[in-house]
C-alpha cells in the first residue's frame, strides 16, 4: 500500500480489490469510492471469468503510530475454469495454510514469500524452510518463491532466501519455479527453473 505507487496507477485501474479498512486510505489519495471493493477473509467475488477469493494471512497492519491492526491483511486466490493460483503476500507460518489448502486446493501455482525474515518476527514472515512447508500445506503443484532479492529489510544476504527455499523444496520433493525477475511463467509450458542468481551475481 505504497502512496507513490497508488498515485501512478490509480487512473489506470478499473477496480481496486482490497482488505477491509483499506478503502479509506485509497479515498484519501483520490481513488473514487466506486472503484474500490473491500473483501473480508473467505469472501469471494466474480470478475468476468475469474473468481477472486480473499483468504487469511498472519501479519499486522498500520501506517503510523496510532493505527496498528486497524485494517485487515489478506492472501488471495485467483481461480478460473482451468487454473487455481494462490498469492500469499506477507505472512508468518501458521495453520491457515492447511485450512486454505483443504478448502480450495490443490493449487496449480502458489506464490509464497521466502525473504525478509528474522527469528525476532516469526509472526510476520516465514523462514524459507517454512515457506516450503506452506506450499505443501496448500497442496501446491508448483511453488514460486517471492518477496526476496528486492528491498532489504533484514540481515540475510540477498540470495540466501531463495537458496534455502530451493534446497528445502528439493529435499521435500516440492516442484519449484525460479523465473528471472519479470519473466513470464506459463503453466502449460516449460517451467523456468534456472538458478539465474548464481556465483556471478553474488556481488551484484
Amino acid at each position: 500500500l505504497d502512496y507513490g505507487s497508488i498515485i501512478v496507477i490509480k487512473d489506470k485501474v478499473k477496480m481496486f480489490y482490497v482488505p477491509l479498512g483499506i478503502k479509506s486510505h485509497l479515498e484519501s489519495w483520490d481513488v473514487p469510492s466506486d472503484h474500490i471493493t473491500e473483501l473480508d477473509w473467505w469472501q469471494e467475488i466474480q470478475i468476468d471469468d475469474i473468481k477472486l477469493i480473499a483468504t487469511p494471512a498472519r501479519h499486522f497492519s498500520g501506517r503510523g503510530l496510532t493505527d496498528r491492526n486497524k485494517t485487515l491483511w489478506c492472501s488471495y486466490i485467483i481461480q478460473n475454469e482451468k487454473d487455481t493460483i494462490y498469492f500469499g503476500g506477507d505472512s508468518g507460518y501458521d495453520t491457515h495454510f492447511k485450512e486454505i489448502g483443504e478448502k480450495y486446493g490443490p493449487f496449480d501455482l502458489t506464490m509464497l514469500e521466502c525473504g525478509q525474515y528474522d527469528e525476532q518476527w516469526p509472526e510476520m514472515h516465514m523462514m524459507p524452510e517454512e515457506t516450503v512447508l506452506a506450499a505443501i500445506d496448500l497442496e501446491s503443484k508448483l511453488f514460486m518463491p517471492i518477496h526476496w532479492g528486492n528491498f532489504k529489510l533484514s540481515l540475510q544476504e540477498w540470495i540466501e532466501p531463495v537458496e534455502r527455499a530451493v534446497l528445502k523444496a528439493k529435499e521435500l520433493e516440492v516442484n519449484v519455479t525460479t523465473p528471472l525477475l519479470g519473466e513470464s511463467v506459463f503453466l502449460d509450458k516449460k517451467i523456468p527453473q534456472c538458478k539465474w542468481w548464481g556465483e556471478k551475481n553474488k556481488a551484484s
